[in-house]
């Protein structure tokens, strides 16, 4: 395979070499002949971006006619052929009184130059690769970004951390609307399935970044932004075929504009796989519909998708026994030890551009979820469903037995509802001040409850039966303002939010009885940053924010200290440059995070996969970030990104428990251990892309990542630790057109290349007998796959 592969290469750059080629300059100016940066050139199957002068070059074959496209926010898209005889076009674009999509996540992102650290992944960057793997993996050439997987090939539950904070710490908004789970403060992907497809562009901001709506950001944003719009009529047929039967089948079509008004699109989706581990499978669908109508001040769009999961358990990953024999193991036996679960999401958003000085941006949005995950336990006791015991006579003797345990099924559930508003409003006088004011409320109304579906011995159980039953409010309200003023070669930006919580909860939890608790908590989050432009191409920036965040549900009900858990504060200093050309661009940033009684992972995860947390009193995170890219020549491309850290915890005391000859625990012992790192917190991540172009519609990239060493509990004791690892990927995409169609696209990824052995997660747990004097530990991790293949087929009509 892989002698084919560089054979098939070196015949393409042969090629290359042999076909006469000549350069083309394209120049994109708007109606008063002003440069515009950014505007997405594609001439053929190649696209680039314009530099600040609003130039981009291409090689071509000198002997033929390719279509050239030219997109630009806010212009209307310009198309034409080239000519061989022409090496040098001026193109003006015509402004498009058509509003944007883009104007739905305005108010959430970071805008060019200001002091955010942050990275734009656009529609190109997503469509490379979407072949049915998690959003995570859309990111994983990002700075500081680690990825994994349960399942360990990218599909299903996914997980992925920023700056060493999990997902519950990483805001995540669609079209400007929270997506994080209220309570766990989770973004899970899994229920919504090949969103990707619907996907225009993503902005990462890397720590507390611009005031956002949802959970509090304090490893980084995510911001989606939902297709933009489209004038023309399309369709597109996309499929995956890969490794662990994985198969990915979508189809999605669009009217364009109707009538210069109206516009409406449409996808199907279905991705299954079986997984690495064995068994680890899934089985997701999901749609997406939105129409919307489009005039010169006006937009009114709806949008509903919904996604539908089957997964088969592999949240409690595998012994460090079985790493080195048995890889794909898998402790669940029982077949339908799954996560089932839907969800579906229904948004209503209006613009309306008064003039050209005030925007106001407003959206409805409500979210329906409801699924349970199913387990066998065995042998399991009557007293915690709340079952009598079974008293059996024997006839005979008179005498009596007592069965007081059972193997049963259950099924713990979730059923939720997420409604609320948003809204903006934009005020910009000149070119010099920006002003915007925005905010949400949004209600959250959650049941968890739990029932008994079989069991060897029923005792007085009933089909319907709830053993327990809890139901939890959340309700958050947010308004922010913020202001970006431009003074000669100076950019000042101050953004102000002040976020109100109210959680309560009520009723009895699995594991604990009378579970009832209410919260409120008032914070204010101010961010001051400024930028000096030292060129057109080059500034630089620094940045102070201050934020504050809740706990999360599991906090109140398994905190390892039985304390009643307490909210994060933090603050994120920022500096950086930032460089930018058509050949070369450069960001590199250094950061302190310094917290205030931060929830940190102890290594111990509870029975649904999410690790258990506690506070402690000072912890903190230093590093510097490195995010370049390189335009060697027309035929090769360099990216790279490094993230070097050093993430404490200042005095760390850990609490080991006495277990007694029940397994009970009785007692904890304190261990002082002095500053040590916190968990799951490498302190280098390193990635790389290298890029061939051997023809304009082929090329062919290498994709690098290093992680290194990651300690599951925050003790720095290697015995208790991932191990570093390196790990390549390689990447083949080919694009033409033909046989009437407008676009067919073949991308063929080889994952994990060299079929290393790694792992990107784990857990761990210590505990001390009674009668004995040592502390024994058990570490479980999540391997990922060795090599495997994924081939992509899309066609657009």
């Amino acid at each position: 395979m892989f002698k084919q592969f560089f054979a098939t290469s070196a015949l393409a750059f042969a090629t290359t070499v042999c076909v006469a080629q000549q350069k083309v300059t394209i120049k994109v100016v708007d109606e008063k002949s002003s440069a515009l940066k950014n505007a997405t050139v594609t001439v053929g199957n190649t696209t680039k971006q314009t530099d600040l002068n609003g130039i981009v070059e291409f090689t071509l074959a000198s002997s033929s006619a390719q279509k050239l496209t030219i997109k630009h926010l806010g212009f209307k898209e310009f198309a034409t052929t080239t000519h061989s005889s022409q090496t040098n076009y001026n193109i003006k674009l015509e402004v498009n009184t058509i509003q944007s999509d883009a104007v739905f996540v305005y108010g959430t992102r970071a805008k060019e130059n200001s002091a955010t650290t942050f990275k734009n992944l656009n529609k190109e960057d997503i469509k490379k690769n979407n072949l049915g793997q998690d959003i995570p993996y859309l990111l994983d050439q990002t700075p500081g970004v680690i990825i994994g997987s349960d399942a360990g090939a990218g599909i299903g539950y996914t997980t992925m951390r920023i700056r060493g904070s999990d997902n519950s710490r990483i805001n995540v908004t669609l079209n400007g609307i929270p997506l994080n789970d209220a309570e766990s403060m989770g973004s899970f992907f899994v229920n919504l399935p090949d969103f990707a497809s619907n996907t225009e562009s993503i902005q990462i901001q890397r720590g507390i970044g611009t005031s956002t709506n949802g959970a509090g950001a304090f490893g980084a944003s995510l911001n989606f932004q939902t297709d933009a719009l489209e004038t023309n009529p399309y369709a597109e047929l996309n499929n995956t075929f890969g490794s662990f039967n994985t198969w990915k089948n979508t189809i999605k079509a669009g009217t364009g504009l109707i009538y210069d008004t109206y516009a409406f699109n449409v996808r199907l989706s279905r991705i299954a796989s079986d997984g690495f581990v064995n068994p680890s499978f899934s089985d997701m669908k999901s749609f997406y519909v939105d129409g919307g109508i489009y005039t010169d001040k006006h937009t009114l769009k709806a949008t509903v998708f919904s996604g539908k999961e089957k997964t088969y358990q592999a949240w409690n990953g595998i012994p460090e026994d079985k790493l080195e024999t048995d890889r794909r193991y898998n402790e669940f036996t029982y077949p339908e030890q799954t996560d089932n679960y839907w969800q579906t999401h229904s948004h209503l958003h209006y613009t309306y551009t008064i003039n050209p000085q005030w925007t106001l941006n407003t959206a409805l949005h409500y979210t329906r979820g409801k699924g349970y995950y199913e387990e066998f336990r065995e042998n399991d006791k009557f007293e915690n469903y709340g079952l009598d015991s079974i008293i059996i006579k024997d006839k005979d003797d008179n005498t009596a037995s007592v069965i007081k345990r059972s193997d049963l099924v259950r099924r713990r559930w979730l059923d939720n509802h997420f409604y609320g508003v948003t809204y903006n409003v934009n005020y910009k006088p000149n070119n010099q001040l920006n002003l915007t004011l925005g905010g949400a409320a949004n209600k959250y109304l959650g049941d968890h409850y739990g029932e008994v579906i079989w069991a060897t011995y029923a005792s007085n159980s009933k089909l319907g039966d709830k053993y327990y039953f809890n139901d939890a409010t959340k309700t958050d309200v947010n308004v922010y303002l913020k202001t970006d003023y431009r003074l000669d070669k100076w950019l000042f930006n101050a953004d102000l939010q002040v976020r109100s919580i109210h959680y309560e909860a009520q009723g009895n939890d699995n594991k604990v009885k009378n579970f009832t608790f209410e919260d409120d908590n008032l914070f204010f989050n101010p961010k001051v940053g400024t930028t000096y432009f030292i060129s057109p191409n080059a500034n630089v920036y620094a940045s102070y924010a201050y934020a504050g965040k809740e706990p999360v549900r599991k906090d109140y009900v398994e905190n390892p200290k039985n304390e009643f858990p307490k909210p994060e504060y933090m603050q994120d200093i920022e500096a950086g440059y930032r460089y930018s050309s058509a050949v070369f661009s450069l960001g590199a940033n250094i950061y302190a995070m310094l917290y205030k009684d931060q929830l940190v992972p102890t290594g111990t995860l509870n029975d649904t996969g999410s690790a258990l947390r506690i506070n402690v009193p000072n912890s903190r995170r230093l590093g510097i970030e490195l995010d370049g890219l390189w335009n060697i020549s027309d035929q090769f491309s360099w990216a790279a990104t490094a993230a070097l850290s050093k993430n404490t915890i200042v005095d760390f005391v850990e609490m080991v428990p006495v277990l007694d000859d029940n397994w009970d625990a009785i007692t904890e012992e304190p261990i002082a251990h002095g500053n040590t790192d916190i968990a799951m917190s490498p302190s280098t991540v390193i990635s790389n892309n290298l890029t061939y172009k051997a023809l304009p519609n082929l090329s062919f990239s290498l994709l690098s990542k290093y992680v290194s060493r990651m300690y599951l509990d925050n003790t720095s004791t290697e015995a208790r630790s991932i191990d570093p690892y390196f790990v390549h990927h390689a990447r083949a995409i080919y694009s033409f057109s033909a046989w009437g169609l407008k676009n067919v696209d073949l991308n063929l990824t080889a994952n994990n290349l060299f079929n290393a052995k790694y792992e990107t997660a784990g857990y761990t747990w210590r505990q001390r007998m009674e009668n004995s004097t040592a502390i024994e530990h058990y570490n479980y991790y999540y391997p990922q796959a060795t090599t495997n293949f994924l081939l992509g087929l899309n066609i657009r009509f």
